[in-house]
């Protein structure tokens, strides 16, 4: 009798510790823990955040086996982030993965973290291919053709900052708690998107530009303030709806260009901002124009998690693409 594919899976990139268990391409469990400590300095701090996963790791991999009712020597491989993210935070999961594998003497999976957000749509709906991915987050902006489960191309992506930290800034201006971004998604559900204007940056192709509007709404509320010092808390909900607007419609006219100029009609979005309501209503809206049939992860599978690495692994365990114990956690790496 054939033995199941079961594969640990694990995620440190940034400020989240996650293990997951999946079998035969399904999610058995998916634990995350969340560290906390950043709220306070308004953005992630690497050093804490690599002491955080070494206090986190063995916890949530021992909960993502209880929860998975796998035994450790019922492994056939393991899955890790390899890139790109903190390098102290990559080097705790990486260094965790090799010595679980090698102790067991199972396959070494590395895994590009990018890959792993566009692959999150294969756990539960399966687009076919040929499929566009918007994947967005604080520190990526990328449309990729995927023309199979390892066969991507990044067609565009930003030249200078990402979406994700275009919100997270704002958020910063206005004076919110970070994570900022959801919050600004949060107060732009009661405000007017139309009320004030932000200009769109045109790039070439399909890449896009954020850093012209992060200066045009920090002039903005530089101006605004002078002549009304409480103008950020009158306005906060018009101010977070114009600029969600300003920043979802970038985003969706350079899919919507890619999709009609190659002829494709099954799209995505991923990352940590595919969360966003804003993005999700308007890409909706967007498909149902164009007769696309639109993917969106659950929310659980959006922000970093190992799922999305174990689903990942285990495509390329399917094709044999193993890695030996000389890999290398990498803050930067291309991967399509």
């Amino acid at each position: 009798m054939q033995k199941n594919i079961n594969i640990l899976a694990i995620e440190s990139s940034c400020d989240e510790t996650s293990a997951a268990i999946i079998s035969d391409g399904k999610v058995l469990s998916n634990h995350i823990a969340t560290q906390r400590v950043h709220e306070r300095f308004g953005g992630v701090v690497p050093e804490l955040a690599s002491r955080a996963h070494m206090q986190n790791i063995i916890p949530v991999v021992e909960a993502a086996f209880a929860d998975a009712g796998v035994q450790k020597n019922e492994l056939t491989a393991v899955a890790f982030t390899q890139a790109p993210g903190l390098i102290g935070s990559l080097l705790v999961g990486s260094c965790f993965a090799k010595s679980f594998a090698q102790a067991l003497n199972i396959p070494l999976i590395s895994v590009h973290h990018m890959q792993a957000h566009v692959l999150a749509h294969f756990i539960k709906e399966k687009p076919s291919f040929p499929f566009l991915c918007l994947t967005v987050s604080g520190g990526h902006t990328q449309i990729v053709l995927c023309k199979d489960y390892l066969d991507m191309e990044i067609i565009g992506e930003t030249i200078d900052d990402a979406a994700g930290e275009a919100f997270d800034k704002v958020a910063k201006m206005l004076g919110l708690p970070y994570p900022g971004g959801p919050l600004v998604d949060k107060y732009a559900k009661e405000g007017d998107p139309h009320r004030f204007k932000f200009p769109l940056s045109e790039m070439k192709e399909y890449n896009y530009s954020f850093s012209g509007i992060k200066t045009s709404v920090l002039y903005f509320l530089q101006a605004e303030e002078k002549k009304d010092p409480g103008f950020k808390e009158k306005n906060i909900a018009d101010i977070c709806a114009s600029v969600q607007f300003t920043l979802v419609k970038m985003l969706l006219n350079k899919l919507e260009k890619a999709a009609k100029n190659l002829g494709i009609t099954q799209i995505g979005i991923a990352g940590g901002v595919s969360a966003n309501s804003g993005l999700r209503k308007s890409l909706i809206e967007m498909g149902q124009k164009n007769g696309w049939t639109v993917y969106i992860p659950p929310f659980e599978y959006c922000t970093d998690n190992a799922a999305m690495i174990g689903i990942t692994g285990y495509y390329k365990y399917l094709k044999g693409e193993f890695a030996d114990l000389s890999v290398t956690a990498s803050a930067r790496a291309t991967w399509a």
